[in-house]
């Protein structure tokens, strides 16, 4: 977590939805996306040296990717919704001696996070936004506003749509339109690449958009 005497923001996430039941349902086992070590398109960002920190991981699950950060020297923060994956989060930080920090937190209240004083450099999102509904996009795309530096970096993720019916999946077309529509965001990095899973990797984009 950025290092300095601010307060954290309570642990909290919302209870009314049941997307944190389904979620904790899935770690409370080892669900096919949690592979054990960070998506390789974020490594090879770190390799490259071109990430700055703080940084915050948004649904973090259980945390490997704000680990790996964290043991390469970044301050970094990870919040998920689930309060199953979040443990198993802060008990390999706590086994891996590792100082990463982790919260329960809805990544769709982005502005409560900036309230208590923060700001990140880089926002990281390994597979987190392809799952929102259409409005909850715009919401995670307005509160990054908050909580993201002029200058900083939002690089996402995502299953590469395959229905253009469906909202489930990204585009780089859709991120385009998203956050460029008010000459906020510009786009640095699109590439096509997979997702890995434990069984199996799925067609994916790699998008990265820096904050004017």
């Amino acid at each position: 977590m950025p290092t300095d005497s601010r307060p954290a923001p309570a642990t909290r996430c919302r209870p009314e939805q049941p997307l944190a039941s389904v979620y904790d349902a899935a770690y409370a086992g080892v669900p096919n996306w949690d592979v054990g070590h960070p998506q390789r398109p974020f490594v090879r960002l770190v390799e490259a040296g071109v990430l700055d920190g703080p940084v915050l991981d948004v649904g973090c699950g259980t945390g490997e990717l704000a680990l790996f950060l964290a043991a390469r020297g970044f301050d970094v923060l990870g919040v998920d919704l689930s309060p199953v994956a979040v443990q198993q989060a802060r008990q390999k930080a706590r086994y891996r001696r590792v100082p990463a920090s982790f919260l329960v937190w809805d990544a769709l209240d982005l502005p409560a996070i900036a309230a208590a004083g923060f700001s990140f450099r880089t926002v990281l999102d390994s597979a987190m936004f392809h799952v929102l509904g259409d409005r909850e996009r715009d919401q995670f795309v307005a509160g990054l506003a908050d909580v993201l530096a002029p200058g900083g970096v939002y690089c996402v993720l995502g299953d590469a749509r395959r229905d253009p019916r469906d909202v489930y999946g990204i585009t780089p077309a859709e991120l385009r339109e998203r956050f460029t529509a008010t000459g906020d965001w510009a786009v640095v990095l699109s590439e096509e690449t997979t997702v890995q899973r434990r069984w199996g990797a799925t067609p994916a984009y790699f998008v990265c958009l820096r904050r004017q």
